[in-house]
């Protein structure tokens, strides 16, 4: 071959070797790592379609959620209603296609109060560690000696049962968690050289914390917030079914399972429907969140 066939041939980069070793970036192998995952995607296309179902559930409710009739109080499944009535005759899917959006709002609002506090203040302990650190922890410490569905009822029970208040209780009590992780991630990259260059260029700690320290930290907590929208969904639906969050007629999940446990021998549809709903939102969540964590972790490999 002639010496300018080689210089054409390496000059239009045709060398399968170099196209076969070509640089990814870290975004692009986690996507890679996050799609191999079979579960992570059957989580991912879960959660899409809870997301659509609950944006267009105006639309798409074959009946006013909150219309009764009591004369078809009860009935059981059937072709103008899918999923039957409840005991004032309100047709279930629709009030599950409703409900959907009071869970995924439920969730995730509770889990944004918990990340604006909880990364807030674990990055504060994190970064300038001393005294502040220890008193930080320790009331985190004091809030992770009751377990977290107790504290958020005492929660509700002191603010009163609302949703908001169930929100701020549900935001409440993840705190802890995310100060914690979020404590660690700061640590491990609060003395990178990157921040010491910062550092000695005149950078001021606002700046290194917004600009360097927690874009670096925060794989962790977005793991770590997917999996608490499953739990805040979990314990809105508990709390529901105690009377201590949404309050009817509100077509909340864990409220209608609360009613319908009444009717279990005779239309056990009315409390089983809204219980598998709730069942498979937190089950897409908690398969995303480990899908993400898995596709997030550096140790993994290709």
């Amino acid at each position: 071959m002639s010496q300018s066939a080689l210089t054409s041939e390496a000059g239009s980069g045709s060398n399968p070797f170099e196209r076969a070793y070509t640089p990814r970036s870290p975004i692009q192998m986690m996507i890679s790592r996050f799609k191999k995952n079979k579960r992570a995607m059957v989580g991912l296309w879960m959660v899409v379609v809870f997301i659509v179902v609950a944006l267009l559930a105006r639309w798409i409710a074959p009946y006013d959620p909150y219309a009764q009739n009591m004369q078809i109080m009860l009935e059981s499944p059937s072709w103008s209603h899918p999923f039957g009535t409840d005991e004032f005759g309100r047709d279930i899917l629709s009030r599950i296609l409703y409900g959907s959006q009071i869970s995924l709002m439920i969730g995730i609002v509770g889990v944004l109060i918990s990340v604006v506090l909880g990364v807030a203040l674990g990055t504060i302990a994190g970064y300038f560690g001393g005294k502040l650190d220890a008193l930080i922890m320790r009331i985190m410490d004091i809030f992770m000696a009751f377990p977290s569905f107790l504290l958020a009822l005492a929660i509700v029970s002191v603010l009163g049962p609302s949703m908001l208040n169930l929100m701020i209780a549900i935001g409440i009590f993840s705190v802890p968690t995310f100060s914690r992780i979020s404590r660690g991630a700061v640590i491990s990259v609060k003395n990178k050289e990157y921040i010491e260059a910062a550092r000695a260029m005149g950078a001021t700690n606002a700046l290194i914390i917004f600009k360097h320290v927690i874009p670096n930290s925060i794989a962790p907590i977005i793991v770590l917030s997917t999996l608490r929208i499953a739990t805040a969904i979990l314990t809105a639906s508990g709390l529901s079914f105690l009377g201590m969050g949404a309050q009817p007629p509100t077509p909340e999940w864990g409220a209608m399972l609360s009613t319908g446990r009444e009717y279990l021998r005779t239309s056990p549809h009315v409390s089983t429907i809204p219980g598998l709903a709730i069942m498979f939102m937190v089950l897409a969540f908690n398969m995303l969140g480990d899908g993400l964590r898995d596709a997030l972790d550096p140790k993994m490999k290709l």
